[in-house]
């Protein structure tokens, strides 16, 4: 089992990556902000799947929280982080500092609608996608992959993903990795560290409401009635809602009837957030 590469600066990552290009490799890159779980190793086997070099970069990114986030107490494990990685056949993890990424006179951030203000994320964390964005875009100029893999859990971030990339015409694949559960259905997520065990055992309520709720708009049952139920639900389980909401698979509009959509719901639970989507097939009645 070899350690992947580590690299700091875009010199040394360019340099790396002309190396394998020059050798008719191609190459998958898988973002992350570190604390890596299963989920994480999950993407990056699909990268190797599709392509014959994967990299990651680990990078938290200041530019995506908020002044009342959790930035600072945002868990951080590198060394772990690389050991995992080795493990899952990684080439190279790149890991810039913030001074790297955002040197002094940085002056630039992609504006953004569409998807990006679909009233879901947005409306709890307004500057969230103009900081993810910006550092989205700054990782695929830096290293021009092939392919580019986000996970689906974060659903709103990877349609946001995929508009600025069909708008700035970057020639990148973005492709989605579906979302990795515990048995009990809890997506995995590095902040569910952050979970008490009481929290912990209440925490798959949010999963089950999301399915018994797909199913039944599925079979054609009234999607506002159905919606309302498992809002209620979710608060009587403890938890503090921000928002479940069904919506176009694409564009994260108003859903279409004979479209893929998608359900997707935001909620404390005690000090920690969890968020969770699931697909709904075409063909429910709204």
């Amino acid at each position: 089992m070899s350690q992947p590469l580590v690299l700091h600066d875009v010199a040394s990552l360019r340099g790396q990556l002309a190396q394998w290009r020059r050798s008719g490799e191609t190459v998958a890159l898988v973002p992350t902000m570190g604390a890596l779980h299963a989920g994480h190793v999950s993407l990056a086997a699909l990268a190797a799947a599709r392509a014959r070099r994967v990299i990651v970069s680990i990078f938290v990114n200041p530019t995506q929280f908020a002044p009342n986030e959790d930035f600072a107490a945002y868990p951080r494990s590198f060394e772990a982080d690389c050991a995992r990685l080795a493990q899952a056949g990684v080439d190279a993890v790149f890991a810039p500092t913030p001074a790297l990424m955002y040197p002094p006179g940085f002056a630039t951030t992609i504006s953004l609608t569409g998807p990006a203000q679909a009233g879901l994320e947005d409306r709890f964390r307004p500057t969230h996608f103009a900081g993810v964005a910006t550092v989205v875009a700054k990782l695929l100029i830096q290293s021009m992959p092939d392919l580019a893999v986000f996970g689906e859990k974060d659903f709103q971030q990877l349609a946001v993903i995929r508009q600025v990339t069909r708008d700035l015409d970057l020639p990148v694949e973005i492709a989605g990795g579906p979302t990795l559960r515990e048995a009990d259905g809890l997506a995995m997520s590095s902040r569910n560290v952050y979970l008490s065990e009481e929290e912990r055992a209440s925490a798959p309520l949010l999963h089950r409401v999301l399915r018994e709720a797909a199913s039944a708009i599925e079979a054609g049952e009234p999607a506002d009635e159905i919606l309302g139920y498992g809002r209620e639900r979710i608060a009587q389980g403890g938890f503090v809602i921000d928002y479940l909401e069904w919506r176009d698979a694409l564009s994260l509009g108003e859903p279409v009837r004979e479209r893929a959509s998608r359900l997707l719901v935001a909620a404390k639970l005690g000090r920690t957030r969890l968020i969770d989507n699931v697909g709904v097939r075409a063909g429910g009645d709204a």
